[in-house]
């Protein structure tokens, strides 16, 4: 049979998969990992590492434009990371589907013995 800790990621994925789908849930759980991807943007730029760039930022760009595109950065990473998730969690809930029917029909196979 299954291991206790794969059985127990069943029984937890049938009862929080749909939960886990909702677009809103998706973009609120996900947010931090995004603003922290946005964070590190914001910092990159105002660190001045890299001169030129900084150069080019502070004369031809709006700084609203830079937050704006920031935080629309951040709104997708939240969105795609939590996605991504998602979907990695149902490939293993699938997979331990199809293990546990497996080993099911041979244990089947096994205690009636085909007779030719």
């Amino acid at each position: 049979m299954l291991a206790k800790r794969e059985e127990a990621f069943i029984t937890w994925w049938e009862q929080n998969r749909d939960r886990n789908k909702r677009a809103l849930r998706q973009l609120f759980v996900g947010l931090p990992v995004g603003v922290a991807f946005g964070a590190g943007i914001l910092l990159s730029l105002g660190s001045g590492w890299y001169e030129r760039a900084n150069m080019v930022a502070n004369s031809q760009v709006n700084p609203n434009v830079i937050i704006i595109a920031v935080a629309v950065i951040a709104v997708f990473i939240a969105v795609f990371y939590k996605k991504y998730q998602w979907e990695m969690y149902e490939q293993q809930y699938r997979e331990l589907l199809q293990k546990k029917k497996n080993l099911l029909k041979k244990q089947e196979d096994a205690a009636n013995p085909a007779s030719e």
